[in-house]
């Protein structure tokens, strides 16, 4: 499996440089979640139309505030790369509620909003494997099973990897906004990819 992820990291993704230019999308994305979730937590809205408004959605559902955090972090573009990005968004603040059950999407501390982020990231660069070598995967696994557990061992891998080199990176940071996190992604995008390819 590791050497699998090395092989699409060096071939697929064109190695490290080639990987964070073709995955700048989920930096910029990033920034964008980064600075969505800080403004909320400072009251403000943020968004296009203001689609995260935490005076309008105070009280709403979990469900109505992600919609909103994602309408606000990446607007629909009718491309797959945005819709891989927004159901990555979802994902990463589902996992983040599971994490911390009783925390506020519109108030988040800024580690709160760090593990968003790196999930978020973890989500992208999975669901563009995935959009990648799914297909491949599920036709040569022995059974719809197999396919299923090997495509998660891979999620899982890569969200371990992208977790080490991003919790790093922010470990070292004194201020944090949209613009230096999309940095930190884009530097953690390209050691996560070293890291894959040395597994070939």
């Amino acid at each position: 499996m590791r050497k699998g992820v090395g092989h699409y990291a060096h071939k697929g993704l064109g190695g490290g440089g080639t990987a964070v230019r073709r995955l700048g999308g989920t930096a910029r994305t990033a920034g964008t979640l980064f600075g969505a979730l800080s403004a909320a937590a400072a009251g403000q809205a943020s968004g296009a139309r203001n689609e995260l408004d935490p005076a309008v959605l105070a009280g709403r559902s979990a469900d109505e505030v992600m919609s909103a955090v994602v309408e606000a972090a990446r607007p629909v573009d009718g491309t797959q790369d945005s819709e891989a990005s927004r159901a990555a968004i979802g994902k990463a603040l589902s996992e983040l509620l599971t994490q911390y059950p009783d925390a506020d999407l519109l108030n988040l501390s800024e580690e709160q909003r760090i593990l968003a982020v790196e999930r978020f990231i973890a989500w992208d660069v999975f669901n563009r494997f995935e959009l990648d070598l799914g297909k491949t995967i599920q036709e040569k696994a022995p059974s719809a099973m197999s396919a299923l557990s090997r495509l998660k061992e891979v999620r899982d891998f890569i969200t371990q990897a992208v977790a080490a080199e991003f919790r790093k990176l922010a470990g070292g940071a004194a201020a944090l906004g949209s613009s230096r996190v999309a940095a930190m992604v884009r530097d953690a995008i390209g050691l996560a990819i070293g890291v894959f390819e040395g597994y070939l």
